[in-house]
């Protein structure tokens, strides 16, 4: 052991008397590129989103349960890919190449979708309103479903390609080591979601009208254009971006550490005076990367990195990695290890936000939508409330707030990225509570005062708190969740801890239309009309708010747990 213990200290000495070259990352001089090129190509893809099941139902003639169907089974797919395109970026592409090679994908399912609504042949002869009322429409043939669901496909991939990297790739042009660095992508992160908001604003409005009013070909030609814009402003900005360099499969790394911790299961850890020259602890290939030092959490894995004799190349280097793994191999592990509760909290915390968008609609459609005499609110605009007060709210939070916050807690950022989630938990319990009481009072009043058509004397502007609460919930929960995958999983897994939010949105759609089913299946056998009736005078939609609510303190509850036991990643720059 002494001559392997020199072996590594001379290593390790070698390495520290070499200067080491950090690279210098642009910074805000990236962002107009990066954050441009984001922002029209969300345009450009949630513009194709935002009226599809309306498109399906008059171009295609469908049903509106199988246009929905199809909208979910697409956007379940757009969740998912993500998870693929990360793994592909982190191992072998890299985040640019792989953002670029998905751009051209979405470019052509944009194209395809365009072509589909824009040649007769790819789409049915528009049916009548005779043939609409005895239900003789003209179906779809397999060549045109055909067609339309290629464009969806080339649209998945593009998805799954940008979504998890279009963020980590803005982080990487910050100098993370550095408070201005650590400060420039946390007002990144604020100026990312700010930008979602006009996005889906404009989505809602003005394209949604072009697409309904003025030529269903223009309103998807116009997301093709964006789209092509976009491709042309990542490529403007290739001279001044950092390059993060992909590190190889993170899988068969963490498959790695099992085995080898598996193998000398039997092992003693060396106590901390003991430790030096025991464990394999090789220098990064990349300057840019930080190390991680090993740390004393899930301790068994550490006996991966034991060193035995005849274990090392002359280079240093393990001869067998699934018998010796590095210390960084190990503290990836455990980076994924630690995160995963938190994730586990993330997805209940995301119900409300999806229950808002439905029922809270049905409450609107109930409740009096005239301000004025000549206006009357969509039931369906509700949600712009949301939009207006994320908007607003985000932009006063990183320059008013924090700033204030950082000079009473000093704590960088006013708050840790916990304490941010564990706040859009509280304004995700607090909306659901609004909402059933709000809900309690409507449904009072459309029973006793209300017109014969059930709707409530009572204007639709009392939605607005929930929907403010809820947009609390947004700013510090998702934009927080956000910057802490990104801050805590390791450079070369930050597209994977990226794609885990979109995996969430689709976890938590899939567990609300879970929980929505049961919980109509069990109240309707209770011999009254089920919570979630159609008529929501008949129905307890409160009680189905207040169910929401004890779900998301019983989530609350137990993410305090995880966060006072979670300790954030401790870097050592080479």
């Amino acid at each position: 052991m002494p001559s392997l213990q020199k072996k590594l200290l001379d290593e390790e000495s070698l390495a520290e008397s070499v200067p080491q070259a950090h690279s210098r990352k642009p910074g805000w001089k990236a962002m107009p590129y990066i954050l441009g090129n984001d922002t029209i190509e969300r345009l450009a893809t949630f513009g194709m989103q935002a009226n599809f099941v309306v498109y399906l139902m008059k171009v295609y003639n469908m049903d509106q349960v199988l246009s929905a169907n199809i909208l979910n089974a697409w956007l379940a797919v757009s969740n998912i890919t993500p998870l693929i395109g990360a793994f592909i970026a982190d191992a072998y592409l890299g985040k640019f190449l792989t953002i670029t090679l998905a751009s051209f994908a979405s470019l052509v399912g944009m194209a395809i979708v365009m072509l589909t609504a824009w040649v007769p042949k790819f789409h049915p002869a528009p049916c009548s309103i005779q043939q609409q009322q005895f239900g003789k429409c003209t179906g779809q043939t397999n060549f045109q479903m055909g067609v339309l669901m290629f464009g969806l496909f080339w649209l998945s991939i593009g998805t799954g390609g940008i979504r998890p990297c279009s963020v980590p790739f803005a982080v990487d042009q910050f100098d993370l080591t550095t408070a201005e660095g650590r400060h420039g992508s946390s007002s990144f992160y604020t100026l990312y979601y700010t930008t979602q908001t006009l996005i889906m604003l404009i989505n809602q409005t003005l394209l949604v009208y072009i697409q309904d009013s003025v030529s269903w070909t223009l309103g998807f030609a116009l997301p093709t254009v964006f789209m092509l814009i976009s491709i042309i402003l990542l490529f403007a900005g290739t001279k001044v971006y950092a390059y993060v360099k992909p590190e190889g499969s993170n899988f068969s790394s963490i498959f790695e550490v099992l085995v080898a911790a598996q193998h000398k299961r039997h092992f003693h850890v060396p106590a901390a005076e003991e430790t030096e020259g025991a464990f394999y602890d090789h220098p990064l290939h990349d300057d840019s990367e930080t190390k991680l030092p090993l740390t004393n959490e899930f301790r068994c894995l550490n006996k991966a990195a034991i060193v035995e004799e005849n274990e090392l190349n002359n280079d240093g280097s393990s001869k067998d990695p699934w018998r010796l793994c590095s210390v960084q191999q190990i503290e990836e592990l455990k980076c994924l290890l630690k995160i995963m509760p938190i994730f586990i909290t993330s997805i209940i915390v995301n119900i409300p936000i999806g229950q808002q968008a439905i029922f809270g609609v049905s409450q609107a459609l109930k409740m009096d939508r005239n301000l004025g005499h000549n206006f009357e609110i969509h039931a369906g605009s509700v949600n712009v409330i949301m939009m207006l007060s994320i908007g607003v709210f985000l932009p006063i939070y990183d320059q008013i707030i924090a700033p204030a916050l950082e000079k009473i807690t000093k704590q960088e950022g006013g708050l840790t990225t916990l304490q941010r989630i564990g706040l859009g938990h509280a304004f995700g319990v607090l909306s659901m509570v609004v909402s059933g009481l709000v809900e309690i009072k409507r449904r009072e009043l459309a029973i006793s005062k209300g017109a014969s058509d059930g709707v409530a004397p009572m204007s639709v502007m009392w939605l607005a708190p929930q929907f403010m609460l809820l947009a609390c919930c947004h700013v510090f929960g998702t934009v927080g969740h956000t910057e802490f995958f990104n801050k805590e999983f390791p450079d070369g897994m930050k597209s994977i801890g990226n794609s885990l939010l979109c995996l969430n949105v689709s976890a938590a759609s899939n567990l609300s239309s879970f929980i929505v089913n049961i919980v109509h299946s069990y109240t309707r056998k209770l011999g009254q009309p089920d919570w979630l009736d159609g008529d929501i005078n008949k129905g307890r939609l409160e009680y189905f708010y207040f169910f929401i609510a004890a779900l998301g303190v019983l989530n609350m509850c137990y993410f305090i747990f995880c966060s006072r036991r979670y300790h954030y990643k401790i870097t050592r720059l080479l």
